[in-house]
């Protein structure tokens, strides 16, 4: 591959901090290698090293949109910070092959006592553009923030909103060829965040590059195309976007004593170019029940299933039954069925929840329920008590494949009792008229059409 065809290039990337454990110790660092030079002595060292990033390689093509993942304290910040150029390096390098525009931090590149409109001047100006660049896309700034007449206030009377409004606003105008986005939606409304969404896949179909750091899954898996996960400040595995979410999600989910061993597996299986899948789905699955009907295929078989750690209870069974109760996974548009999750708790736990949702095979969330409703649980339960929970529902996704999970939940620790992702697949019948497309089929009645 050319490297006209690489937008950034990562190699050995390394960020090592100095901790002083006390204001004293920084001065006898300064003063102290100096003096046991001079005297022939190996200098000492009065710090400790912390590595917050650790020999990180990897490569984005021109166009693509690479996610970033990993807990907090993971590196994810300090790696966008020297790909932006804020941070140098300790070991390594970053090339980039076109204008970078990052919003890393709230409201960072803001002088406080300027206004809006001051600041859009003075980050363009930054960004390499001139007044009269500026002002040709001041408009569609001013716009797409959408702050009123804010604007021409000092930015320093801002909510947090107005100040990631402004400043997604600035950043994504220029049509940056490097686009940087860390967490920084998140504070955004749901209006304001389907916006910049849609600007990202607008800047991604003109041939930007994008890294977007986020802690929600699912917009990692509809807006990316790869995803580098991060653990400690190294590079646990970079692949497919749904593959490197569920790693991540089957990861923190983990007892603490299986952690360690599923970090060693998910390096092992990057290093060596195995397919993480492997990996991913090393737990047996769930028992499956093979029923003789017409409305159920045996060679529906999920290769995805990821069945999480038992930490208070264990899924033996997920279905889909119709209303005769029985088990179907071939199922009529507009008909009505239930998920039924059955299982037992394996300890004494309390503040317990279900939940049960439909994913696309992209690995969208595409609906989903929740018993009890948001907000409430259930008081608690028994070691060895059985469950069974049915979820009624009216089959209103469209014809297609999609694929069903489950799990049970504590708002106490742990929080995953158990769960298990992708545990049986469905297939939605196709029908004679489709007029509807996506996922959902809103139709009602015959469209009407009226020419005069």
């Amino acid at each position: 591959m050319s490297s006209s065809d690489i937008s950034i290039r990562v190699s050995g990337l390394s960020k090592c901090y100095q901790i002083y454990d006390t204001p004293r110790d920084r001065l006898k660092q300064f003063i102290g290698p100096r003096l046991h030079r001079l005297v022939g002595r190996p200098p000492k060292q009065y710090f400790r090293e912390f590595w917050a990033l650790r020999d990180v390689s990897f490569e984005i093509k021109r166009g693509e949109t690479i996610g970033i993942i990993g807990r907090n304290g993971s590196g994810k910040s300090t790696l966008l910070q020297m790909i932006c150029g804020t941070l140098t390096p300790t070991i390594g390098d970053v090339e980039t092959n076109g204008r970078i525009a990052a919003l890393l931090e709230l409201g960072s590149g803001f002088n406080p006592e300027f206004t809006g409109r001051d600041n859009v001047y003075m980050n363009g100006a930054v960004l390499g553009l001139s007044k009269e660049e500026v002002d040709e896309r001041f408009d569609d700034i001013a716009a797409f923030a959408d702050i009123g007449q804010f604007i021409e206030q000092p930015v320093k009377t801002y909510s947090s909103g107005m100040v990631v409004r402004l400043a997604f606003a600035v950043q994504a105008t220029i049509n940056p060829e490097i686009f940087v986005v860390d967490e920084a939606l998140a504070v955004g409304d749901e209006k304001f965040q389907r916006k910049c969404f849609a600007r990202l896949e607008e800047l991604k179909n003109r041939g930007s590059s994008i890294l977007f750091v986020s802690h929600s899954p699912m917009s990692v898996i509809e807006l990316c195309d790869k995803t580098l996960l991060l653990e400690h400040g190294q590079r646990l595995l970079y692949g497919p976007a749904p593959k490197a979410v569920r790693a991540y999600q089957k990861l923190i989910y983990a007892p603490a004593e299986h952690q360690e061993h599923m970090v060693r597996e998910y390096r092992l299986a990057d290093q060596s170019g195995s397919d993480i899948e492997e990996v991913i789905s090393s737990e047996s699955a769930p028992v499956q029940v093979t029923v003789d009907s017409s409305d159920f295929d045996p060679g529906l078989v999920p290769e995805t299933t990821t069945v999480y750690p038992t930490q208070g209870a264990e899924i033996s069974s997920i279905q889909v039954v119709d209303s005769q109760q029985r088990v179907v996974n071939m199922l009529e548009p507009g008909g009505n069925y239930e998920f039924v999750v059955s299982g037992r708790f394996t300890a004494d736990v309390a503040a317990i929840y279900f939940g049960i949702h439909i994913r696309s095979t992209s690995g969208i969330v595409i609906t989903g329920q929740r018993y009890p409703e948001e907000g409430n649980c259930i008081g608690s339960a028994c070691v060895d008590q059985s469950f069974r929970v049915s979820f009624g529902f009216r089959m209103d996704v469209l014809p297609g494949i999609y694929f069903i999970g489950g799990g049970v939940w504590s708002n106490e620790e742990p929080n995953c009792l158990h769960r298990i992702m992708d545990a049986i697949m469905i297939r939605v019948m196709p029908v004679d008229k489709q007029r509807s497309f996506g996922y959902v089929d809103i139709s009602l009645d015959e469209p009407r059409l009226e020419i005069t």
